[in-house]
């Protein structure tokens, strides 16, 4: 019985990172079909990696086309008021550079670009948290042509989502993981006004942790990685993705080597090729030894497959571990006695297994192998072996019987990685058709097609004449014109149509060549004619934007009276803010089910109460907002784009949450354009950011949060589950959130509240509450006439204190700093200024 064809399969993009000209090289060498990178002069996420010069682009821009690859350039962070008239003029010079596309975060800058060059691809970074169809269609009139999916998606959830949107999908397929959701992040702005949502993350989820359950310390052993993912290797399942309607395969690591670059790079090339051949791919455990020697806290296969908590975060280590190399038998005097699991050879890096974070880690390079005093004749794998060091590298009084060691650096496999980009000519051939026309008395013509599409030509400057003795055939054409050497370009298909007997010397032959290379260079380096927006774009765009008095003509009054909300996570709460006389209040209950009673009690008391949504929504969950619609609330917080859509619709008011990631007036008039009635401040700004964006927008857009505890990490992985639960995921974990009380405490003693949503996904808080109680007269000045408080495990008593400073204070009864002293004597931890710190230095919290 024959079987059946082999069905190809599209073919993706192989997107590869690029922190500086050595990692674009690697790789563009090893296969990459465009490359990813930022500038030096900001707004990308990887501000710490070396990037380029805006001066350089054109140059970078043209070699990268030239070499058949396209350029990604990154400014993926948030934009603040202050900063737009800067970034214009860059956005313009990334245009005109012939750039492929511009991947962005912020709202209001993907606005500003789609003015300024409306030519210029524009890419939804994976910051802008896009995780459903129902969030990318919400996002669809801002120009967005291609969109990268959060990490924390399964291959089944991407198929979802490719289903109900026709906007082509980008998904990472290696590299780090991070344990938040990208884009709502506050950790390291909490913690040290380091904001990931400005390129400069702290890592503090690579920190240790322990877990304190109702009050009591939980005993986890070695674990204490809590919130460390391992990395993401989804090599095994680039069919699976083609199948799901991924269109480009994204490898992380802006930050990393270019041997890195190399090595991963040309394993996803053989994975691609494989899958669209209908093959899978074959990877023997040497391929992913050299992978793993690269970079890697061990490999998963991330969300792809579904949520496994305890395989996503082992919690054993949080640095780059390597490979396993074996265990210590016994310490010598000068050497170590190991019996393998793995390959070793001299010079060789290693580590002994140890915690980092209390610095008990011991590593450096082998100095030799010996068995019974004989060197081993190279690298070997298996059996006991001595290994030694360089003199005082190793305190060998340290390690014990049983301990781990991996193998961290292999100089052979650098060596061989460096060699793939760093010789005289290019790895890398683009492969290209001719067609040729010979005729006698007429000149010689080559028409060259790259596989790209750049399409070149070129031709003898006199006529051929009649052949004496060798005329032009094939073969000889074939041979001359294949030799394109360190060109970048070589032969694939050759058509002549020869007519009569013509000739040609072999330097016309070779002439003609160099014309054709150089022709194709040209052509292919040429940047694309775009249309750019004559002087600056901005003075239209703010200048729909309504004056401070007006508001806007279909929203809320243009002179809005103050108002305070109450945000209660608990019924308790809720009764006593009732109790005190507010009457505009919100509730975030852990099960939004509860909601519903919340709100028929507010109705009873004469008290508005609306619903909070969760920030994420992702395929199959948009059942939870129809449930809040049955119940009419007034209104609803909503905390992603699909909300907003959902709830607009139906002509419920929504005040769009700081999850929206409003930092500047361009965002927020295009929040209030989608119907937001209110638009609360991003918590990446500072005071004097907070200001100027008061200062954009009419009265009564804004909302700020002057009292909270801080949400750090919002995570898909459930600690709950990882460590209170033998199950892996909510199917099997029995729901441990729901009886518990868990605190986090981190490295220097303090206890951050942990909280679950319905949907299982984490938020990890500050357990400081920040009181923006000092900034409030200014915000008063700018127009700001919406304020919130959001409790957290607050008692009723501390709500009956808490509420009425805040109202005292807005009601001009009682100073600022009153307030303040008295929410600073209220906790045992105090409170603190936080984000809204008059003059704040970043703090380095690791």
């Amino acid at each position: 019985m024959s079987s059946e064809p082999v069905r190809p399969r599209r073919r993706p993009e192989l997107l590869a990172p690029a922190g500086d000209r050595e990692c674009l090289l690697a790789a563009v060498e090893n296969g990459a079909d465009a490359v990813y990178f930022g500038l030096n002069s900001g707004w990308n996420a990887r501000a710490r990696a070396a990037n380029f010069d805006p001066g350089e682009l054109p140059a970078i821009v043209a070699e990268l086309h030239r070499r058949g690859v396209r350029a990604h350039v990154a400014l993926n962070t948030l934009v603040f008021s202050d900063e737009l008239d800067g970034i214009e003029p860059l956005v313009r010079e990334i245009a005109a550079a012939g750039t492929d596309a511009l991947l962005v975060q912020d709202l209001g800058l993907a606005r500003l670009v789609r003015a300024i060059c409306p030519d210029l691809p524009l890419h939804a970074s994976t910051q802008m948290t896009l995780t459903s169809a129902e969030c990318i269609e919400a996002a669809r009139d801002l120009g967005i042509e291609r969109v990268v999916l959060p990490r924390e998606l399964s291959v089944a959830e991407i198929a979802a989502i490719a289903r109900g949107t026709d906007v082509p999908l980008e998904a990472f397929v290696h590299g780090a993981l991070c344990v938040a959701y990208s884009g709502q992040c506050l950790t390291s702005e909490s913690l040290g006004g380091r904001s990931a949502n400005r390129g400069q993350c702290a890592q503090a989820c690579r920190l240790p942790y322990e877990v304190v359950c109702d009050g009591a310390d939980v005993d986890l052993g070695a674990v204490r990685y809590l919130l460390s993912p391992q990395d993401l290797a989804a090599y095994a399942l680039a069919g699976d993705l083609i199948d799901a309607g991924v269109v480009s395969f994204k490898i992380e690591g802006r930050l990393k080597t270019p041997e890195y670059v190399a090595n991963i790079t040309r394993h996803y090339r053989r994975a691609i090729d494989a899958a669209v051949s209908g093959r899978a791919a074959e990877f023997s455990p040497d391929d992913v030894r050299d992978m793993e020697l690269s970079f890697s806290r061990g490999f998963s296969p991330g969300w792809l497959e579904g949520n496994d908590h305890k395989r996503l975060v082992p919690g054993l280590s949080s640095s780059k571990r390597g490979v396993l190399l074996g265990t210590v038998v016994r310490a010598l005097r000068d050497s170590v006695e190991v019996r393998l699991c793995g390959r070793v050879a001299a010079g060789d890096g290693i580590v002994f297994d140890g915690d980092r974070a209390a610095g008990d880690e011991q590593g450096g390079r082998v100095f030799a192998v010996r068995r019974h005093g004989r060197p081993a004749p190279g690298p070997v794998s298996d059996g006991v072996w001595d290994l030694s060091f360089a003199r005082g590298s190793i305190d060998v009084d340290r390690l014990v019987p049983g301990q781990r060691i991996w193998t961290t650096d292999d100089p052979r496999l650098t060596a061989r990685l460096r060699a793939t980009f760093s010789g005289p000519d290019p790895q890398r051939r683009l492969p290209v058709d001719l067609t040729v026309t010979a005729a006698v008395g007429q000149p010689l013509r080559v028409a060259a097609t790259t596989e790209t599409g750049v399409q070149a030509a070129a031709a003898t400057a006199a006529p051929l004449e009649a052949a004496r003795r060798h005329p032009l055939t094939e073969t000889l054409l074939r041979e001359q014109l294949s030799r394109l050497g360190g060109t970048g370009y070589e032969l694939r298909e050759l058509v002549c149509e020869i007519v009569g007997e013509p000739m040609a010397p072999l330097s016309v032959l070779g002439r003609l060549r160099h014309e054709l290379v150089a022709a194709l260079d040209a052509a292919g380096s040429a940047a694309p004619s775009r249309r750019l927006a004559d002087g600056s774009a901005l003075p239209d765009l703010r200048a729909g934007i309504p004056s401070k008095s007006q508001g806007r003509a279909d929203g809320p009054s243009s002179e809005p009276g103050l108002e305070l909300r109450v945000l209660c996570r608990t019924r308790p709460q809720l009764e006593a803010a009732l109790e005190l006389g507010e009457r505009r209040l919100t509730v975030d209950f852990q099960d939004p089910r509860d909601h519903s009673e919340a709100i028929r009690l507010g109705r009873e008391r004469g008290a508005e109460v609306w619903p909070a949504t969760p920030r994420i929504q992702k395929p199959g969950e948009m059942g939870l907002f129809r449930r809040m619609a049955k119940d009419e609330p007034a209104g609803v917080l909503v905390r992603n784009l699909a909300a907003l859509a959902f709830f607009v619709e139906r002509n419920i008011p929504c005040v769009a949450d700081y999850s929206l990631n409003s930092a500047n007036e361009l965002t927020a008039d295009w929040l209030m354009r989608r119907g937001a009635q209110r638009v609360a401040a991003s918590y990446d700004m500072n005071r004097d950011q907070l200001l100027r964006l008061a200062g954009c927008v009419p009265t009564g857009w804004l909302e700020v949060v002057v009292h909270q505890h801080m949400p750090m990490f919002h995570m898909e992985h459930c600690v709950f589950c990882a460590v209170l639960s033998p199950g892996t995921n909510k199917t099997n974990c029995g729901r441990p959130c729901d009886v518990h009380e868990v605190r986090l405490r981190d490295r220097v003693g303090v206890e951050h509240p942990l909280k679950a949503d319905i949907g299982c996904r984490n938020t990890l808080f500050n357990s400081q509450a920040q009181s923006g109680a000092e900034a409030i007269p200014e915000l008063l000045e700018r127009g700001v006439r919406h304020f919130r408080i959001e409790l957290l495990d607050d008692a009723p008593d501390d709500v009956r204190t808490i509420v009425p400073l805040y109202r005292g204070l807005l009601e001009g009864r009682l100073p600022a700093r009153r307030v303040w002293t008295e929410l600073n004597a209220l906790n045992r931890v105090g409170v603190t200024r936080g984000t809204l710190e008059t003059r704040r230095d970043p703090l380095a919290i690791l």
